[in-house]
């Protein structure tokens, strides 16, 4: 192979590599300047009073299945943000989960698009019980974060609001 070629090819493979690991352009965590050097991730949403979370991360279908299973709490204002690499439909359910939350789900420019609330089932144990509520998105989205149930409407947010991811 000539060597402009192996370059030209050692430099689209090393691109790729580093797109893949980046955040993808006009995705809401592109925003530094409100973000400052924080080492614990975080979300801001973009409203006058400026409620602040602090995430845990699930990047991985791994993650994203386990997500807040078997928690018997979560900090007040502490959530977890389920990021994908791709637009996604995908529905959420309460398996395994011990605590009451509430989901919005997020484009990839930060607008919510839909927010539901999620009770804890009478028996979180039971599959079937679980497969029979299934909370679906009304669009689709990039993002999807879970917070302690009530969170979103006790902050005043809602559809249509932006957020901040401060990655």
């Amino acid at each position: 192979m000539p060597i402009a070629s192996t370059l030209r090819s050692g430099v689209l493979t090393a691109l790729i590599v580093g797109l893949m690991a980046l955040p993808g352009a006009g995705r809401a965590q592109d925003t530094v300047g409100i973000c400052g050097d924080s080492t614990v991730p975080h979300l801001f949403v973009d409203i006058e009073s400026y409620p602040r979370l602090d995430l845990e991360l699930a990047r991985t279908p791994q993650e994203h299945e386990v997500g807040l299973m078997y928690r018997e709490s979560l900090p007040a204002d502490g959530g977890m943000l389920f990021v994908y690499q791709a637009e996604s439909r995908e529905g959420y359910w309460m398996y395994h989960t011990l605590i009451p939350l509430s989901i919005a789900w997020i484009d990839r420019y930060g607008n919510i698009v839909d927010i539901q609330d999620m009770p804890r089932l009478t028996d979180p144990n039971d599959a079937q019980e679980a497969s029979k509520t299934v909370y679906n998105p009304a669009k689709p989205y990039w993002y999807a974060l879970e917070v302690n149930q009530g969170w979103f409407a006790q902050h005043g947010v809602g559809v249509g609001q932006v957020v901040t991811f401060c990655l």
